[in-house]
């Protein structure tokens, strides 16, 4: 059985379901509402209908289904967290797509997930997105790295990366690790818009376009050698 955190004891995970199946819909609101620290508070079966009910409930956590009949649910979490910046959206799909991924993370989603995985993986996805920390496929996350590495260029590696100031050198190692910028502003006792705004700056120091692509250079710079620091100095 999955192990229930000390904060249930404070209050429920607020969940919101969008699947345009019925079926699947139900059986994850029995699965997650049996749970005695989550409470599903609402559901809908079209990108419509979710934007139009999830802000009313105030949802924690939102479960948006990829594909709908009436668009996708990575326009939905755009969408709701543009109303909603503290909801932490897990996507859920049936199709292992790299750049339905990629698409899920600069929307904002704190999480990818393929409904292959088991109840209790997704009872303990949505525990961890409300968390604030990031869950996502591992297979799916490590082809499209893998797909990536050739976008963020390797030669100006090192001045690139000793043009970052000392806090842009922290966000770019959280950012590394996953974290989103709600738990990245946590960690600095920062405010999102101002992580935000360090982000936009060692991105354009970087030369890439993509949060991930600097997730792939931290990660480069990283593994490079644990004995010489980002800037260069040992």
């Amino acid at each position: 059985m999955s192990e229930t955190p000390a904060s249930a004891a404070e209050r429920p995970i607020r969940v919101f379901l969008l699947d345009d199946h019925e079926v699947v819909r139900r059986g994850l609101h029995d699965l997650l509402d049996a749970q005695p620290d989550i409470e599903v508070v609402g559901d809908a079966a079209t990108a419509a209908e979710a934007v139009a009910r999830g802000p009313a409930v105030r949802p924690d956590v939102a479960v948006l289904d990829v594909r709908l009949p009436d668009g996708d649910g990575i326009s939905v979490c755009r969408e709701l967290r543009s109303r909603m910046p503290e909801l932490a959206c897990l996507m859920l799909t049936s199709f292992d797509e790299d750049q339905a991924l990629l698409d899920a993370i600069m929307a904002g989603a704190s999480g990818y997930v393929l409904k292959q995985i088991r109840g209790d993986e997704i009872v303990n996805a949505v525990r961890t997105v409300a968390s604030g920390k990031s869950m996502l496929d591992p297979a799916t996350t490590a082809r499209l790295m893998d797909s990536l590495r050739s976008e963020a260029e390797p030669e100006p590696e090192d001045a690139a990366l000793a043009s970052l100031t000392d806090r842009e050198r922290d966000i770019l190692e959280l950012i590394g690790e996953g974290l989103t910028n709600r738990d990245i502003g946590k960690r600095l006792y920062l405010s999102e818009k101002t992580v935000k705004n360090h982000i936009s700056r060692l991105l354009s120091k970087l030369g890439v376009e993509r949060r991930i692509q600097a997730a792939m250079l931290a990660s480069q710079a990283k593994s490079a050698g644990d004995d010489r620091r980002p800037d260069g100095r040992r």
